[in-house]
């Protein structure tokens, strides 16, 4: 065994002088890191090192181990800081690194995740990547110290077999580099991928828990709304029950986080027990227009709660002051997993004091003596409050109080515990997920504090994450600082927020930024050669590939949203390059969607979206000192209608803005009546004419 201490150094190396909170939580490491950039790359060359790429974010739980058991190590850090160069990078800021040697990972292993533990030539080529590796040799699993010395060791003296490696590495790599082959001939969008692919993901469906596969598992937001838009399409029930199934066993399960809302990144078991403990920005964007959209399809106001309480959550803990949100929030607190959110059973009793309320609370959630966490209790819903009514001999009204003010007094005890740590940098692209999660929400609530903060959080980034007129924006913001050239996502995402809340907002400028934004990410990001769009743009600093993303995973790629916006700018335009760009998108796609869908979500939405074909829809408000609600807007907000390209006028100037659009031309009819509000609607080329009335709209929309 190789004699390596644990000893921790407190002197500072080169990452005290970043801004990510994930480098900066190994400043204090003995090793002596370096952040990516020409620093380090020349130190690499000039001395002819190999460089230790570690790839990882702030909330994640094995990245924590790893730095405990060989970053900390005085010994571990000196051999490596004798014998390799050695870089940080945090995923989230760089996403354009973590692409490309993942890509790698999954062809060496079959696997990626984080950490990322590549080693490189001076030249940035792979010739040895994992993920986690234990400091010492355990079960089987070479130690890091014992691989340390080998590759140092084959550096040296067996170089040719390293140039070998990293030639195998390469060609593959620029072969999957698109992410997608991309065939001679791009498949025509056709309603057999849709369905294809709604079957394909049914047989993966997990019809015991919900979801897809078994541990770990993932929310897979992407492929539950395409689902949703495929029952839209088809008429058939199973899939839209298999959606609701899923996410009722989401909520209720120790995913959920039922005291103060949110949801964790994933479950480590198949039942949705036990999370991950984690919450990212984007898992509850996604989930939030996932239960929005429930509601629009079911009217339960079940779902209405679970938006109104992550949305509150996102505004309590995730939002900054000036209005962006910050991006994630630690699996660990205190240095141990879950102590935050986990309970004992006497806790429980200590804190609510009444026995027989005690015993509903633990009854309700799943509360024992021996835990189902390490001897201790993660909340989940494992009796309904009907059946604990009849039980206890209670209404069900009572019950629920009981539940609900129980609950909030273990919010209140557990929030004066040592908080899970925060990553408090602010990105472009989780910040428009966001945007439109909030956008969604206040659709389906009408409360005006949601649509407030996702104008509010578009303030922040035309003030701080845009970096000229021309349309550049930056990737992230931290310590008042923006920096990094935006990513395709960025601009994919963003754009997309600034349509979502033109839709319920149509204030001119969300269209113009919107239309500004796509029209430089087509400038900057398009291939001429195949027709769709690279994930960095065509300024960006040169790596050892140009990548390009197309798969939906945990998030949304940055390919299928641009594919989306542009078919919805095409409909507000009436701009033929948008449209001929949406189909190119999805044609280099298609073919993967509808033969493995469960990496395409979204990109079967935008399919679906070009399939379906949309329905324009037009309100306009006036008579502003009426006192009536204005329903027409009401309804259509409430209702499920994927495929609708909208927009809500509530001033005469507004329209008048808006006629250089083509969507609006010729649709200035203010005046018609004394009605509060009234509609047009387009379809299939045949426009209606004004409708002024719920049960109207309601037959125009639904009528074949």
């Amino acid at each position: 065994m190789d004699n390596f201490s644990n000893n921790v150094r407190r002197s500072t190396n080169r990452l005290i002088n970043e801004s990510s909170p994930y480098l900066l939580q190994h400043a204090y490491n003995p090793v002596d890191w370096y952040p990516w950039g020409k620093d380090a790359l020349q130190k690499a060359t000039i001395e002819d090192k190999p460089i230790f790429l570690s790839i990882g974010y702030s909330a994640c739980h094995w990245c924590h181990v790893m730095a405990h058991e060989s970053f900390e190590s005085d010994d571990i850090a000196s051999f490596m800081n004798d014998n390799f160069v050695n870089i940080k990078v945090d995923r989230e800021e760089r996403p354009d690194i973590d692409d490309i040697y993942q890509k790698v990972c999954q062809l060496a292993n079959g696997t990626g995740g984080w950490p990322l533990s590549v080693f490189l030539t001076p030249d940035q080529r792979p010739f040895y990547i994992g993920t986690y590796f234990p400091g010492q040799s355990r079960n089987g699993m070479p130690g890091f110290a014992t691989i340390l010395k080998q590759l140092k060791d084959a550096y040296v003296n067996k170089r040719q077999e390293i140039i070998s490696a990293t030639s195998e590495l390469m060609q593959a790599l620029v072969h999957i580099a698109a992410d997608v082959p991309v065939l001679g001939n791009k498949d025509n969008l056709e309603r057999s991928i849709l369905d294809e692919a709604a079957i394909g993901l049914l047989r993966m469906a997990d019809n015991v828990y919900g979801g897809f596969g078994q541990a770990p598992k993932f929310p897979n937001t992407s492929n539950l709304l395409f689902l949703l838009r495929y029952h839209e399409i088809s008429g058939m029930n199973r899939f839209k029950d298999f959606v609701i199934f899923s996410a009722e066993k989401m909520a209720a399960g120790g995913i959920h986080d039922h005291l103060g809302g949110g949801f964790a990144r994933y479950s480590t078991d198949q039942r949705w027990l036990i999370p991950h403990f984690e919450k990212m920005l984007y898992d509850n964007s996604l989930l939030v227009q996932l239960y929005a959209e429930l509601y629009q399809l079911t009217q339960e106001e079940h779902y209405l709660h679970l938006v109104r309480k992550t949305l509150d959550y996102i505004i309590r803990e995730m939002m900054s002051p000036a209005g962006g949100f910050y991006s994630a929030q630690d699996a660990d607190s205190d240095g141990e997993e879950g102590k935050y959110y986990v309970w004992t059973r006497q806790e429980v009793f200590d804190l609510l004091g009444d026995h027989t309320v005690s015993e509903i609370f633990c009854d309700y959630y799943g509360v024992t003596t021996y835990g189902n966490f390490d001897g201790k209790n993660i909340l989940y819903i494992r009796e309904t409050v009907k059946t604990l009514a009849k039980k206890y001999g209670r209404s069900v009204e009572d019950v629920g109080n009981i539940i609900e003010e129980s609950s909030l007094k273990l919010f209140n005890f557990r929030s004066k515990r040592v908080a899970p740590g925060l990553d408090d940098k602010i990105l472009t692209s989780w910040n428009g997920l966001m945007i439109s999660a909030f956008a969604k929400g206040y659709r389906v609530t009408g409360d005006p504090k949601y649509l407030a903060h996702a104008t509010n959080t578009i303030d922040f980034i035309e003030m701080n994450l845009q970096s000229n007129e021309d349309g550049r924006l930056y990737r992230l913001h931290k310590n008042g600082i923006s920096k990094l050239n935006a990513y395709l996502d960025d601009y994919a995402f963003y754009t997309n927020a600034l349509l979502d809340v033109f839709e319920i907002d149509s204030q001119p400028r969300f269209l113009d930024r919107a239309i500004l934004y796509a029209n430089f990410m087509i400038k900057h990001f398009w291939d001429d050669k195949e027709s769709n769009l690279f994930f960095t743009s065509d300024d960006h600093e040169k790596l050892i590939v140009r990548t390009k993303s197309f798969y939906d995973l945990a998030i949304p790629s940055g390919s299928s949203i641009a594919a989306s916006n542009l078919l919805r700018l095409f409909y507000l335009t009436n701009n033929y390059e948008y449209l001929d760009k949406a189909e190119s998108i999805m044609k280099s796609a298609a073919r993967m969607a509808s033969e493995n869908p469960f990496g395409f979500g979204h990109m079967l939405i935008a399919i679906y979206l070009s399939i379906k074909k949309c329905t324009e829809i037009l309100v306009v408000q006036q008579n502003d000192n009426h006192k009536n609600l204005p329903q027409l807007t009401s309804w259509l907000n409430k209702h499920f209608i994927p495929n609708q390209i909208s927009a809500i006028i509530n001033d005469k100037r507004q329209l008048q803005l808006l006629q250089k659009y083509e969507f609006f031309k010729g649709r200035d009819l203010t005046g018609i009546s004394n009605a509060r509000e009234y509609a047009l609607v387009c379809k299939d080329s045949a426009c209606s004419l004004p409708i002024l009335s719920v049960q109207d709209l309601e037959t125009n929309l639904y009528s074949k």
